[in-house]
Protein backbone atom coordinates (compact mmCIF):
# COMPACT_ATOMS: atom_id res chain seq x y z
CA UNK A 1 0.00 0.00 0.00
CA UNK A 2 1.38 3.53 -1.19
CA UNK A 3 1.03 6.26 1.59
CA UNK A 4 -0.38 8.57 -1.86
CA UNK A 5 -3.40 6.20 -2.55
CA UNK A 6 -4.68 7.57 0.89
CA UNK A 7 -4.16 11.31 0.54
CA UNK A 8 -6.77 13.10 -1.41
CA UNK A 9 -5.43 16.74 -1.48
CA UNK A 10 -2.01 16.60 -0.41
CA UNK A 11 -1.44 20.26 -0.23
CA UNK A 12 -4.19 23.11 -0.10
CA UNK A 13 -3.64 27.22 -0.11
CA UNK A 14 -5.61 29.08 2.33
CA UNK A 15 -6.27 26.95 5.75
CA UNK A 16 -6.27 28.73 9.36
CA UNK A 17 -4.80 27.12 12.08
CA UNK A 18 -6.54 27.87 15.48
CA UNK A 19 -4.17 26.38 18.46
CA UNK A 20 -3.68 27.49 22.24
CA UNK A 21 -1.80 30.13 23.45
CA UNK A 22 -1.62 31.53 19.71
CA UNK A 23 -3.40 34.12 17.09
CA UNK A 24 -5.25 32.23 14.05
CA UNK A 25 -2.57 31.33 11.35
CA UNK A 26 -3.31 31.50 7.71
CA UNK A 27 -1.10 29.00 5.92
CA UNK A 28 -0.57 26.37 3.26
CA UNK A 29 -1.42 22.81 4.53
CA UNK A 30 0.35 19.50 3.56
CA UNK A 31 -0.56 16.16 4.07
CA UNK A 32 2.40 13.65 3.82
CA UNK A 33 2.18 9.61 4.98
CA UNK A 34 2.56 10.96 8.59
CA UNK A 35 2.64 14.32 9.41
CA UNK A 36 0.40 17.29 8.94
CA UNK A 37 2.64 20.44 8.16
CA UNK A 38 0.76 23.76 7.98
CA UNK A 39 3.53 26.65 7.12
CA UNK A 40 3.27 30.71 6.23
CA UNK A 41 6.81 31.26 5.01
CA UNK A 42 6.93 33.96 7.61
CA UNK A 43 9.26 34.52 9.69
CA UNK A 44 8.94 34.42 13.79
CA UNK A 45 5.38 32.39 13.01
CA UNK A 46 4.25 29.37 14.90
CA UNK A 47 3.72 26.69 12.26
CA UNK A 48 2.43 23.43 12.83
CA UNK A 49 4.38 20.04 12.34
CA UNK A 50 2.01 17.77 13.64
CA UNK A 51 2.95 13.64 13.80
CA UNK A 52 -0.80 12.57 12.67
CA UNK A 53 -0.24 9.09 15.32
CA UNK A 54 -0.37 12.25 17.67
CA UNK A 55 -3.84 12.64 16.69
CA UNK A 56 -6.84 10.59 18.81
CA UNK A 57 -10.02 11.94 17.31
CA UNK A 58 -10.77 14.08 14.58
CA UNK A 59 -14.63 15.72 13.95
CA UNK A 60 -15.90 17.94 11.26
CA UNK A 61 -18.14 20.69 11.55
CA UNK A 62 -19.68 22.00 8.78
CA UNK A 63 -22.49 25.10 9.39
CA UNK A 64 -25.66 23.95 8.02
CA UNK A 65 -26.54 25.84 4.87
CA UNK A 66 -23.11 26.10 3.59
CA UNK A 67 -22.57 23.18 2.13
CA UNK A 68 -20.14 25.29 -0.53
CA UNK A 69 -18.13 27.12 1.82
CA UNK A 70 -16.04 24.23 3.59
CA UNK A 71 -15.97 24.12 7.54
CA UNK A 72 -13.86 23.46 10.00
CA UNK A 73 -11.91 20.09 11.21
CA UNK A 74 -10.78 19.63 14.86
CA UNK A 75 -8.11 17.53 15.95
CA UNK A 76 -8.08 16.77 19.22
CA UNK A 77 -4.00 14.80 19.84
CA UNK A 78 -3.00 12.72 22.41
CA UNK A 79 -0.99 15.30 24.39
CA UNK A 80 -4.08 17.18 25.23
CA UNK A 81 -3.99 19.92 22.58
CA UNK A 82 -7.34 20.71 20.34
CA UNK A 83 -6.44 21.72 17.34
CA UNK A 84 -9.03 23.27 14.57
CA UNK A 85 -8.26 23.77 10.83
CA UNK A 86 -10.68 25.94 8.33
CA UNK A 87 -10.89 24.51 5.13
CA UNK A 88 -12.50 27.30 2.61
CA UNK A 89 -14.28 24.88 0.40
CA UNK A 90 -16.53 21.79 0.47
CA UNK A 91 -14.48 19.72 -1.86
CA UNK A 92 -11.13 20.63 0.09
CA UNK A 93 -12.63 19.95 3.48
CA UNK A 94 -14.16 16.54 2.86
CA UNK A 95 -11.01 15.15 0.92
CA UNK A 96 -8.52 16.76 3.77
CA UNK A 97 -11.06 15.22 6.30
CA UNK A 98 -10.77 11.37 4.58
CA UNK A 99 -7.30 11.71 4.05
CA UNK A 100 -6.23 12.59 7.70
CA UNK A 101 -8.91 9.79 8.90
CA UNK A 102 -7.64 7.17 7.13
CA UNK A 103 -3.69 8.18 7.77
CA UNK A 104 -5.07 8.32 11.44
CA UNK A 105 -6.33 4.70 11.55
CA UNK A 106 -3.70 3.01 9.89
CA UNK A 107 -3.81 -0.96 11.84
CA UNK A 108 -0.51 -2.08 10.92
CA UNK A 109 2.45 -1.10 13.09
CA UNK A 110 5.12 -1.26 10.32
CA UNK A 111 3.72 1.50 8.97
CA UNK A 112 4.11 3.77 11.89
CA UNK A 113 6.38 6.41 11.72
CA UNK A 114 9.81 5.30 13.63
CA UNK A 115 9.73 2.24 10.76
CA UNK A 116 10.66 5.46 8.38
CA UNK A 117 12.46 7.83 10.86
CA UNK A 118 16.12 8.64 10.20
CA UNK A 119 17.98 10.35 12.92
CA UNK A 120 19.73 13.01 11.84
CA UNK A 121 22.42 12.46 14.95
CA UNK A 122 25.27 10.11 15.62
CA UNK A 123 23.95 7.28 18.15
CA UNK A 124 26.32 7.30 21.42
CA UNK A 125 23.93 4.01 22.66
CA UNK A 126 21.79 1.34 21.68
CA UNK A 127 18.83 1.84 23.63
CA UNK A 128 17.25 -1.45 22.36
CA UNK A 129 19.46 -3.43 24.12
CA UNK A 130 20.93 -1.30 27.55
CA UNK A 131 19.03 -2.85 30.08
CA UNK A 132 19.14 -6.45 29.13
CA UNK A 133 18.40 -8.90 32.14
CA UNK A 134 22.16 -10.45 32.13
CA UNK A 135 23.14 -6.78 33.13
CA UNK A 136 20.55 -5.30 34.81
CA UNK A 137 21.01 -8.66 37.41
CA UNK A 138 24.56 -8.89 37.51
CA UNK A 139 25.35 -8.19 40.78
CA UNK A 140 22.91 -10.81 42.06
CA UNK A 141 23.73 -13.33 39.24
CA UNK A 142 27.29 -13.14 40.72
CA UNK A 143 25.76 -15.02 44.11
CA UNK A 144 25.04 -18.67 44.27
CA UNK A 145 21.43 -18.27 44.76
CA UNK A 146 20.32 -16.72 41.28
CA UNK A 147 20.57 -18.40 37.58
CA UNK A 148 19.75 -17.03 34.40
CA UNK A 149 17.41 -19.32 32.39
CA UNK A 150 16.48 -19.51 28.75
CA UNK A 151 13.91 -21.78 28.84
CA UNK A 152 11.52 -18.71 27.19
CA UNK A 153 13.72 -18.42 24.42
CA UNK A 154 11.29 -19.04 21.77
CA UNK A 155 8.41 -17.49 23.45
CA UNK A 156 6.88 -21.23 23.55
CA UNK A 157 6.77 -21.14 27.44
CA UNK A 158 5.35 -17.71 28.32
CA UNK A 159 4.62 -15.41 24.83
CA UNK A 160 4.10 -11.88 27.22
CA UNK A 161 7.23 -12.59 29.03
CA UNK A 162 10.72 -11.81 28.07
CA UNK A 163 12.97 -14.87 27.03
CA UNK A 164 15.88 -14.18 29.38
CA UNK A 165 14.17 -14.99 33.59
CA UNK A 166 16.26 -14.41 36.32
CA UNK A 167 15.11 -17.61 38.58
CA UNK A 168 16.55 -19.51 42.04
CA UNK A 169 19.32 -22.00 41.24
CA UNK A 170 17.30 -24.48 42.97
CA UNK A 171 14.28 -24.47 40.58
CA UNK A 172 15.28 -25.84 36.95
CA UNK A 173 13.82 -25.74 33.59
CA UNK A 174 11.88 -28.40 33.89
CA UNK A 175 10.09 -27.53 36.98
CA UNK A 176 9.54 -23.52 35.23
CA UNK A 177 7.87 -25.33 32.50
CA UNK A 178 5.64 -27.43 34.70
CA UNK A 179 4.79 -24.39 36.86
CA UNK A 180 3.43 -22.36 33.74
CA UNK A 181 0.47 -24.14 32.67
CA UNK A 182 -0.61 -23.25 35.78
CA UNK A 183 -0.16 -19.47 36.23
CA UNK A 184 -2.73 -17.49 33.70
CA UNK A 185 -1.09 -16.52 30.17
CA UNK A 186 2.12 -18.93 31.41
CA UNK A 187 3.03 -16.10 33.93
CA UNK A 188 5.03 -17.84 36.62
CA UNK A 189 6.20 -16.04 39.98
CA UNK A 190 9.68 -14.30 38.41
CA UNK A 191 12.09 -12.04 40.07
CA UNK A 192 11.26 -8.37 39.96
CA UNK A 193 13.36 -6.87 42.98
CA UNK A 194 16.16 -7.45 45.50
CA UNK A 195 15.66 -5.18 48.00
CA UNK A 196 19.13 -4.27 50.10
CA UNK A 197 18.21 -6.69 53.07
CA UNK A 198 17.73 -9.96 50.79
CA UNK A 199 14.22 -9.97 50.66
CA UNK A 200 12.54 -10.50 46.83
CA UNK A 201 9.31 -8.88 45.45
CA UNK A 202 8.08 -11.20 42.69
CA UNK A 203 5.33 -11.03 39.91
CA UNK A 204 3.10 -13.37 38.46
CA UNK A 205 -0.32 -14.19 37.08
CA UNK A 206 -3.44 -15.79 39.28
CA UNK A 207 -3.20 -19.21 39.88
CA UNK A 208 -5.58 -21.17 37.63
CA UNK A 209 -7.26 -23.01 40.65
CA UNK A 210 -10.59 -22.68 39.67
CA UNK A 211 -13.92 -24.43 41.90
CA UNK A 212 -11.72 -28.16 42.16
CA UNK A 213 -8.89 -26.52 44.01
CA UNK A 214 -6.75 -27.51 41.34
CA UNK A 215 -3.07 -27.23 42.71
CA UNK A 216 0.54 -27.22 41.28
CA UNK A 217 3.47 -28.12 43.25
CA UNK A 218 5.86 -27.41 40.54
CA UNK A 219 4.16 -24.06 41.46
CA UNK A 220 4.44 -24.21 44.92
CA UNK A 221 8.42 -25.34 44.62
CA UNK A 222 9.12 -22.16 43.04
CA UNK A 223 7.83 -20.16 45.93
CA UNK A 224 9.03 -22.53 48.58
CA UNK A 225 12.49 -21.83 46.79
CA UNK A 226 12.69 -18.28 48.17
CA UNK A 227 10.60 -18.85 51.41
CA UNK A 228 12.45 -17.96 54.64
CA UNK A 229 12.55 -20.29 57.54
CA UNK A 230 10.40 -19.43 60.40
CA UNK A 231 9.06 -16.36 58.58
CA UNK A 232 5.86 -16.08 56.71
CA UNK A 233 6.27 -14.01 53.03
CA UNK A 234 3.01 -12.17 51.70
CA UNK A 235 0.75 -12.88 48.76
CA UNK A 236 -0.36 -9.65 47.81
CA UNK A 237 -3.60 -10.20 45.35
CA UNK A 238 -4.36 -6.90 43.75
CA UNK A 239 -8.04 -7.87 43.71
CA UNK A 240 -10.75 -7.93 46.29
CA UNK A 241 -11.75 -11.04 47.72
CA UNK A 242 -15.14 -10.66 45.97
CA UNK A 243 -13.28 -10.81 42.60
CA UNK A 244 -10.88 -13.54 43.39
CA UNK A 245 -13.86 -15.37 44.13
CA UNK A 246 -15.36 -14.66 41.02
CA UNK A 247 -12.51 -15.13 39.02
CA UNK A 248 -12.36 -18.56 40.24
CA UNK A 249 -15.58 -19.76 39.41
CA UNK A 250 -13.27 -19.14 35.77
CA UNK A 251 -10.69 -20.94 36.28
CA UNK A 252 -8.62 -18.67 37.95
CA UNK A 253 -8.86 -17.64 41.81
CA UNK A 254 -5.72 -17.54 44.15
CA UNK A 255 -3.32 -19.92 46.01
CA UNK A 256 -5.00 -22.25 48.27
CA UNK A 257 -3.83 -21.84 51.75
CA UNK A 258 -3.37 -25.37 52.68
CA UNK A 259 -0.56 -25.64 49.59
CA UNK A 260 1.11 -22.55 50.48
CA UNK A 261 1.52 -22.35 54.40
CA UNK A 262 4.38 -20.36 54.18
CA UNK A 263 2.89 -17.68 52.77
CA UNK A 264 -0.16 -14.77 53.95
CA UNK A 265 -2.40 -13.81 51.59
CA UNK A 266 -3.19 -9.93 51.74
CA UNK A 267 -5.84 -8.18 49.09
CA UNK A 268 -6.40 -5.15 47.82
CA UNK A 269 -8.95 -3.52 45.98
CA UNK A 270 -7.64 -2.22 42.37
CA UNK A 271 -10.39 -4.45 40.91
CA UNK A 272 -11.41 -1.47 37.96
CA UNK A 273 -7.65 -1.86 36.99
CA UNK A 274 -7.28 -5.69 37.34
CA UNK A 275 -10.47 -6.24 35.28
CA UNK A 276 -9.52 -3.51 32.15
CA UNK A 277 -12.81 -3.10 31.47
CA UNK A 278 -13.15 0.44 30.31
CA UNK A 279 -13.94 2.17 33.26
CA UNK A 280 -10.35 3.68 33.97
CA UNK A 281 -10.35 4.55 30.31
CA UNK A 282 -14.09 6.51 31.01
CA UNK A 283 -12.33 8.12 34.52
CA UNK A 284 -9.56 9.50 32.22
CA UNK A 285 -11.97 11.21 29.87
CA UNK A 286 -13.91 12.71 32.42
CA UNK A 287 -10.65 13.93 34.19
CA UNK A 288 -9.55 15.76 30.36
CA UNK A 289 -13.05 17.11 29.85
CA UNK A 290 -12.99 18.48 32.90
CA UNK A 291 -9.66 20.34 32.73
CA UNK A 292 -10.81 21.47 29.44
CA UNK A 293 -14.01 23.25 30.51
CA UNK A 294 -13.86 26.49 31.31
CA UNK A 295 -17.33 27.72 31.64
CA UNK A 296 -18.00 26.33 35.00
CA UNK A 297 -17.17 28.12 38.88
CA UNK A 298 -14.15 26.85 40.52
CA UNK A 299 -16.70 24.57 42.87
CA UNK A 300 -17.83 23.04 40.55
CA UNK A 301 -14.73 22.45 38.70
CA UNK A 302 -13.18 20.72 41.78
CA UNK A 303 -16.51 18.81 42.43
CA UNK A 304 -15.83 17.09 38.87
CA UNK A 305 -12.67 16.65 39.59
CA UNK A 306 -13.65 14.76 42.43
CA UNK A 307 -16.23 12.91 40.76
CA UNK A 308 -13.83 11.28 37.66
CA UNK A 309 -11.75 9.18 40.16
CA UNK A 310 -8.59 9.67 38.49
CA UNK A 311 -6.80 10.83 42.14
CA UNK A 312 -8.56 7.78 43.77
CA UNK A 313 -6.51 5.50 41.55
CA UNK A 314 -3.22 6.83 42.37
CA UNK A 315 -4.41 7.03 45.71
CA UNK A 316 -5.17 3.37 45.47
CA UNK A 317 -2.21 2.46 43.80
CA UNK A 318 0.07 4.52 45.92
CA UNK A 319 -1.02 2.82 49.55
CA UNK A 320 -0.74 -0.75 47.58
CA UNK A 321 2.74 0.04 46.85
CA UNK A 322 3.59 1.32 50.43
CA UNK A 323 2.31 -1.85 51.81
CA UNK A 324 4.26 -4.23 49.43
CA UNK A 325 7.31 -1.41 50.47
CA UNK A 326 6.42 -2.07 54.11
CA UNK A 327 6.22 -5.32 54.38
CA UNK A 328 10.10 -5.66 52.04
CA UNK A 329 11.69 -3.18 54.16
CA UNK A 330 10.32 -3.20 57.86
CA UNK A 331 8.77 -6.61 58.01
CA UNK A 332 12.23 -7.81 55.59
CA UNK A 333 9.18 -10.62 54.16
CA UNK A 334 9.19 -11.86 50.84
CA UNK A 335 6.41 -10.80 48.38
CA UNK A 336 4.87 -12.16 45.22
CA UNK A 337 2.14 -9.66 43.86
CA UNK A 338 -0.65 -11.00 41.19
CA UNK A 339 -3.77 -9.77 40.01
CA UNK A 340 -5.68 -11.96 37.20
CA UNK A 341 -3.66 -11.51 34.03
CA UNK A 342 -0.57 -9.78 35.75
CA UNK A 343 -0.47 -6.81 32.86
CA UNK A 344 -1.47 -4.12 34.69
CA UNK A 345 -2.28 -3.53 38.27
CA UNK A 346 0.33 -5.74 39.66
CA UNK A 347 3.25 -4.22 37.32
CA UNK A 348 1.53 -0.89 38.86
CA UNK A 349 2.22 -2.02 42.08
CA UNK A 350 6.16 -3.79 41.78
CA UNK A 351 7.46 -0.48 39.79
CA UNK A 352 5.68 2.28 41.81
CA UNK A 353 7.25 -0.12 45.05
CA UNK A 354 10.49 0.11 43.48
CA UNK A 355 10.21 3.48 43.38
CA UNK A 356 9.58 4.15 47.09
CA UNK A 357 12.55 1.89 47.61
CA UNK A 358 15.41 1.59 45.67
CA UNK A 359 17.14 5.01 45.28
CA UNK A 360 18.70 4.21 41.90
CA UNK A 361 15.16 4.00 40.36
CA UNK A 362 14.93 7.82 40.86
CA UNK A 363 17.84 8.32 38.73
CA UNK A 364 17.63 8.64 34.71
CA UNK A 365 18.98 5.38 33.91
CA UNK A 366 17.56 3.80 36.96
CA UNK A 367 14.15 4.63 35.90
CA UNK A 368 14.67 3.93 32.23
CA UNK A 369 15.68 0.54 33.38
CA UNK A 370 12.92 0.19 35.31
CA UNK A 371 10.35 0.55 32.60
CA UNK A 372 12.43 -1.71 30.79
CA UNK A 373 12.39 -4.26 33.29
CA UNK A 374 8.48 -4.05 34.64
CA UNK A 375 6.83 -2.79 32.05
CA UNK A 376 8.46 -3.76 28.41
CA UNK A 377 10.47 -6.86 29.02
CA UNK A 378 7.12 -7.88 31.48
CA UNK A 379 5.04 -7.52 28.80
CA UNK A 380 2.65 -4.90 29.40
CA UNK A 381 0.54 -4.46 26.17
CA UNK A 382 1.24 -0.88 24.89
CA UNK A 383 -0.12 -1.06 21.59
CA UNK A 384 -3.32 -2.48 23.33
CA UNK A 385 -3.78 -0.39 25.88
CA UNK A 386 -2.83 2.91 24.12
CA UNK A 387 -4.94 2.00 20.96
CA UNK A 388 -7.01 4.95 21.91
CA UNK A 389 -6.55 8.17 24.17
CA UNK A 390 -8.96 9.62 25.86
CA UNK A 391 -11.07 11.28 23.24
CA UNK A 392 -13.01 8.93 21.75
CA UNK A 393 -16.90 8.30 22.86
CA UNK A 394 -16.77 4.23 22.27
CA UNK A 395 -15.99 2.44 25.63
CA UNK A 396 -13.53 -0.01 24.44
CA UNK A 397 -12.63 -3.25 26.44
CA UNK A 398 -8.59 -3.45 26.71
CA UNK A 399 -8.12 0.16 26.63
CA UNK A 400 -6.70 1.35 29.98
CA UNK A 401 -4.13 4.49 30.65
CA UNK A 402 -2.31 1.81 32.85
CA UNK A 403 1.31 3.41 32.36
CA UNK A 404 0.21 7.13 32.59
CA UNK A 405 -0.87 5.93 36.21
CA UNK A 406 2.27 5.27 36.88
CA UNK A 407 3.89 8.09 35.07
CA UNK A 408 1.39 10.39 37.60
CA UNK A 409 2.39 7.76 40.79
CA UNK A 410 5.67 9.05 40.35
CA UNK A 411 4.70 12.61 39.50
CA UNK A 412 3.05 12.41 43.32
CA UNK A 413 6.59 11.20 44.66
CA UNK A 414 8.03 14.02 43.07
CA UNK A 415 5.93 16.50 44.35
CA UNK A 416 6.48 15.13 47.97
CA UNK A 417 9.99 14.26 47.67
CA UNK A 418 11.34 17.11 44.83
CA UNK A 419 15.08 16.86 46.08
CA UNK A 420 15.21 12.93 45.88
CA UNK A 421 14.84 12.55 42.17
CA UNK A 422 17.77 13.44 39.35
CA UNK A 423 15.42 14.23 36.68
CA UNK A 424 12.50 16.61 36.48
CA UNK A 425 8.33 15.63 36.03
CA UNK A 426 9.17 17.11 32.35
CA UNK A 427 10.86 14.11 31.32
CA UNK A 428 7.78 12.28 32.83
CA UNK A 429 5.48 14.15 30.48
CA UNK A 430 8.13 13.20 27.28
CA UNK A 431 7.85 9.24 28.46
CA UNK A 432 4.16 9.68 28.83
CA UNK A 433 4.02 11.25 24.89
CA UNK A 434 6.13 9.05 23.27
CA UNK A 435 4.24 6.08 24.64
CA UNK A 436 1.37 7.08 22.36
CA UNK A 437 3.20 8.80 19.70
CA UNK A 438 6.47 8.79 18.67
CA UNK A 439 9.26 8.94 16.39
CA UNK A 440 11.24 5.92 18.34
CA UNK A 441 10.56 2.04 18.43
CA UNK A 442 10.56 1.53 22.31
CA UNK A 443 7.04 1.41 22.93
CA UNK A 444 5.76 -0.40 19.65
CA UNK A 445 3.91 -3.50 20.11
CA UNK A 446 2.33 -5.95 23.22
CA UNK A 447 5.10 -7.85 24.22
CA UNK A 448 8.98 -8.61 23.78
CA UNK A 449 8.13 -11.47 20.56
CA UNK A 450 5.83 -8.65 19.08
CA UNK A 451 9.22 -6.57 18.83
CA UNK A 452 11.65 -9.21 18.23
CA UNK A 453 8.93 -10.34 15.56
CA UNK A 454 8.47 -6.74 13.73
CA UNK A 455 12.79 -6.87 14.31
CA UNK A 456 12.51 -3.07 16.01
CA UNK A 457 15.93 -3.26 17.04
CA UNK A 458 17.05 -3.49 13.76
CA UNK A 459 14.61 -0.90 12.04
CA UNK A 460 13.59 1.23 14.54
CA UNK A 461 15.62 4.13 16.67
CA UNK A 462 15.31 3.67 20.53
CA UNK A 463 13.70 6.38 22.55
CA UNK A 464 16.57 5.80 25.20
CA UNK A 465 19.00 6.22 22.40
CA UNK A 466 17.53 9.82 22.16
CA UNK A 467 16.87 10.84 25.39
CA UNK A 468 20.07 9.99 26.81
CA UNK A 469 22.28 12.43 24.38
CA UNK A 470 23.56 14.87 26.49
CA UNK A 471 22.32 17.72 24.51
CA UNK A 472 18.81 16.32 25.25
CA UNK A 473 19.01 14.94 29.04
CA UNK A 474 20.81 18.04 30.20
CA UNK A 475 16.72 19.58 30.03
CA UNK A 476 15.86 17.33 31.96
CA UNK A 477 17.82 17.03 34.74
CA UNK A 478 16.32 18.11 38.67
CA UNK A 479 19.30 21.02 40.13
CA UNK A 480 17.79 20.53 43.25
CA UNK A 481 18.79 16.53 42.96
CA UNK A 482 20.61 15.31 46.27
CA UNK A 483 21.16 11.33 46.41
CA UNK A 484 18.76 10.15 48.98
CA UNK A 485 19.60 6.42 49.59
CA UNK A 486 16.86 5.92 51.91
CA UNK A 487 13.04 4.65 50.98
CA UNK A 488 10.77 7.54 50.50
CA UNK A 489 7.86 7.30 52.41
CA UNK A 490 4.80 9.41 50.74
CA UNK A 491 1.79 10.59 52.28
CA UNK A 492 -1.25 8.55 50.79
CA UNK A 493 -3.55 11.50 52.55
CA UNK A 494 -6.37 12.96 49.95
CA UNK A 495 -5.01 16.36 50.57
CA UNK A 496 -1.45 15.20 49.83
CA UNK A 497 -2.23 14.54 46.21
CA UNK A 498 -2.52 16.67 43.72
CA UNK A 499 -3.17 17.14 40.03
CA UNK A 500 -0.37 16.87 37.43
CA UNK A 501 -1.28 20.17 36.41
CA UNK A 502 2.17 20.93 34.32
CA UNK A 503 0.13 17.71 32.04
CA UNK A 504 -3.31 17.93 32.36
CA UNK A 505 -3.54 22.06 32.04
CA UNK A 506 -1.11 22.98 30.04
CA UNK A 507 -3.31 23.84 27.10
CA UNK A 508 -6.33 25.27 28.69
CA UNK A 509 -6.78 28.77 28.04
CA UNK A 510 -9.62 31.15 27.57
CA UNK A 511 -10.46 32.66 24.47
CA UNK A 512 -11.19 35.67 25.67
CA UNK A 513 -8.68 36.25 27.84
CA UNK A 514 -10.69 35.62 31.07
CA UNK A 515 -10.15 33.73 34.20
CA UNK A 516 -11.96 30.30 34.11
CA UNK A 517 -12.66 28.34 37.21
CA UNK A 518 -9.78 25.41 36.05
CA UNK A 519 -7.36 28.48 36.15
CA UNK A 520 -8.44 30.05 39.43
CA UNK A 521 -8.15 25.92 41.01
CA UNK A 522 -4.90 26.03 39.54
CA UNK A 523 -3.65 29.09 40.80
CA UNK A 524 -4.58 27.45 44.34
CA UNK A 525 -2.48 24.06 43.94
CA UNK A 526 0.48 26.80 42.00
CA UNK A 527 0.34 28.77 45.17
CA UNK A 528 0.49 26.08 47.63
CA UNK A 529 3.39 24.34 45.46
CA UNK A 530 4.91 28.05 45.30
CA UNK A 531 4.42 27.80 49.56
CA UNK A 532 5.96 24.59 49.58
CA UNK A 533 9.10 25.01 47.55
CA UNK A 534 9.66 28.13 49.38
CA UNK A 535 9.50 26.07 52.39
CA UNK A 536 12.10 23.45 50.52
CA UNK A 537 14.33 26.35 49.92
CA UNK A 538 14.78 27.82 53.61
CA UNK A 539 14.55 24.64 54.89
CA UNK A 540 17.62 23.76 52.18
CA UNK A 541 19.74 26.84 53.57
CA UNK A 542 19.41 25.52 57.29
CA UNK A 543 21.08 22.47 56.31
CA UNK A 544 23.72 24.22 54.67
CA UNK A 545 24.22 26.32 58.12
CA UNK A 546 24.07 23.47 59.89
CA UNK A 547 27.16 22.01 57.62
CA UNK A 548 29.35 25.13 57.77
CA UNK A 549 28.40 25.43 61.87
CA UNK A 550 29.60 22.03 62.24
CA UNK A 551 33.15 22.25 59.80
CA UNK A 552 34.19 25.21 61.87
CA UNK A 553 32.94 23.62 65.52
CA UNK A 554 35.45 20.78 63.92
CA UNK A 555 37.98 23.33 62.88
CA UNK A 556 38.16 25.15 66.24
CA UNK A 557 38.41 21.98 68.04
CA UNK A 558 41.25 20.95 65.64
CA UNK A 559 43.15 24.36 66.73
CA UNK A 560 42.57 23.74 70.34
CA UNK A 561 44.07 20.50 70.24
CA UNK A 562 47.08 21.86 68.21
CA UNK A 563 47.61 24.59 70.65
CA UNK A 564 47.49 22.00 73.59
Amino acid sequence: MEFAELITTPKLDGVILHSPFHEPIDGTLCITGHHLILSTRKENVQELWLLIQAIDSIEKKQPPGSSQNGGTIVLKCKDFRQLQLDIPTSYDFHNVYTSIERLSNLDRAELSYPFFYRPMYPLLEDGHTLFRPETEFAKLLATDQWRISHVNRNYSVCKSYSSVWIVHKSVDDNTLMAAASYREGGRIPLLSYRHDNGTVLLRSSQPLVGNSGKRSRPDEKILDAVAVKDKKGFIFDTRSTGLAGHCKGKGGGTEPDMHYAQWQKIHKNLDKLVKCDGSVQDHFSKLIEACHDTSISTDKWLQRLENCHWLTHIQSVLSAACLVAQCLDKDESNVLVHGSSGLDATLLVTSVTQVVLNPDCRTVRGLQALIEREWLQAGHPFQLRNARFCYSNAKAKNQQPTFLLFLDCIHQLHYQFPYSFEFTTQMLILIFENSYFSNFGTFIGNNEQERQEMRLAETTTSFWSYLNRPDVITNFLNPMYEPNKAAIWPSIAPVSLVLWRELYLRWVIDPKHQRTAAQKADDLIQNDKNLRTKAIRMRKQLMDLQKELQTLTADSECEILHES
